[in-house]
């Protein structure tokens, strides 16, 4: 299998440096997801490889230097030395393994001298395969590739110990069972179960990123109810498991999370609409009432906006990030205020409100209807179809997604004659608002209302 990849363009500089290490006389090994996606057939899409090697951190550093194009050493500390040639990543890692103390939020990196005491401490079987790059082997002693082919998870280990050596690795189950279709071991989710807690002493920015991860593969249906399921969930974010309401017996409606879970999927596998999908209806927990005409969630927009704000910073997202996927769950009924027969002055507030996200927003709009009700779905996309027409209509005729007064701020104060002030602030608001309900007037009738505007302003300042 390998040697059939072996003239691969990326492949060509893992050979490269294959020779380097030989020529110390260095064993050098190919690791982790690499040997992984190899022997699943995907070669083709590999550019960043992972070694082992019983080599120190500046050795690795010696023999690199003068062959790659780019280096980093930043993980040196932790045995890690990086470098590119041609496009191609290559990390090489001196045998080693972490481990978390009670308490600690950082691993203890511990350098080895054994291959095998290497590979037994990563993650899963699966990762736990090296390829032998000058003797051309592949070297499994813990039949990876069996689990593989079989779709197990498993850890090499007990998997107390490898759980409780790096607790991220739980988070990280989730992904792989998602992203290869692997059925977890029995074990491994009894460990998970028993030591869910020990994911607090992993950095909230670990957490997030392996989150991240796990939302943008492609279908991340299997791993969000597996971290649900184990209790995972509830270490970062506790809404989730909430979300799955108890069905009242007579006002019936859908589970909330499983819905969830479903909009998820469906949208793309892209990290602000995914977790705007997550977050859109975590606010029904705390808005839910019955009554006699069925089950009702006021406000849950709101409310899911100020909780999805609040875990996103816990987990510390980017401002940038925080606010559009706050945005997108403040917005994500907007659209069903409106009716068929989308006016111009509605067609432009939603296009004005959704900003850069409109097209996120659409998105998710329509992944949000997960009824099996065939007429219901057809409607909704009917209406969709109706808003995106009206929609290109308006862009025709209008800059929609500029929109903006039809006056400055210069041209306010000359037309009123006033100074720099919080009433300039007040009259471009009015303008703008008139832009939005009317369309583009044209300056001369801009400057009239503007007019008129202002007269009504001081009489109310009078009184």
């Amino acid at each position: 299998m390998f040697e059939q990849i072996s003239e691969s363009f990326s492949f060509k500089t893992v050979l490269e440096l294959k020779d380097l290490f030989e020529a110390k006389k260095i064993p050098l090994y190919l690791v982790g997801g690499s040997v992984r996606d190899m022997m699943l057939g995907l070669s083709d899409s590999i550019y960043d490889f992972d070694y082992t090697t019983p080599a120190t951190p500046d050795e690795i550093e010696k023999i690199v230097s003068k062959w790659a194009k780019a280096m980093w050493n930043q993980g040196k500390k932790f045995g890690t030395i990086g470098c590119k040639k041609d496009d191609v990543s290559h990390e090489i890692t001196t045998f080693r393994f972490e481990k978390y103390d009670s308490s600690s939020r950082k691993p203890e990196v511990v350098f080895g001298d054994s291959l095998i005491e290497d590979l037994v401490r990563r993650d899963f079987t699966i990762n736990a395969i090296a390829y032998d790059l000058s003797n051309r082997e592949l070297i499994d002693p813990f039949n990876g590739k069996f689990d593989l082919d079989n779709h197990i998870l498993r850890t090499p280990m007990d998997p107390m110990i490898s759980f409780g050596d790096d607790p991220l690795r739980m988070m990280r189950a989730a992904r792989f069972i998602s992203k290869l279709d692997l059925i977890p071991d029995k074990d491994l989710v009894k460990a998970i179960v028993a030591l869910k807690d020990r994911l607090r002493v992993v950095s909230v920015e670990r957490v997030r990123d392996e989150l991240n991860r796990l939302l943008t593969v492609d279908d991340p249906t299997a791993g969000l109810w597996f971290l649900v399921d184990t209790g995972l969930t509830d270490m970062f974010l506790p809404e989730l498991k909430k979300m799955s309401l108890e069905q009242d017996p007579i006002h019936k409606h859908k589970d909330v999370l499983a819905h969830t879970i479903a909009v998820v999927s469906k949208t793309r596998p892209e990290k602000i609409i995914r977790l705007a999908g997550l977050f859109h209806d975590v606010g029904k927990p705390q808005t839910r009432v019955i009554d006699d005409t069925g089950v009702k969630f006021h406000f849950h927009d709101v409310v899911g906006a100020k909780i999805t704000n609040k875990r996103m910073k816990q987990l510390r997202y980017p401002t940038e990030d925080i606010q559009k996927v706050v945005k997108l769950v403040e917005l994500h009924l907007r659209f069903h205020t409106y009716k068929m027969g989308w006016s111009d002055k509605a067609v432009r507030r939603y296009v004005n409100d959704a900003g850069d996200l409109l097209e996120y927003l659409n998105e998710l709009t329509r992944c949000d209807c997960t009824t099996r009700n065939e007429r219901k779905a057809k409607e909704l996309s009917l209406r969709m179809d109706e808003l995106e027409k009206r929609i290109v209509e308006l862009k025709a005729r209008e800059e929609l997604k500029s929109i903006r007064p039809e006056l400055d701020g210069d041209q306010v104060m000359k037309i009123l004659n006033i100074a720099p002030s919080k009433v300039v602030g007040l009259a471009l608001d009015y303008l703008l608002e008139l832009r939005l309900d009317e369309g583009l007037l044209g300056e001369q009738k801009a400057t009239e209302a503007l007019i008129k505007w202002f007269e009504e302003f001081n009489k109310t300042q009078d009184k």
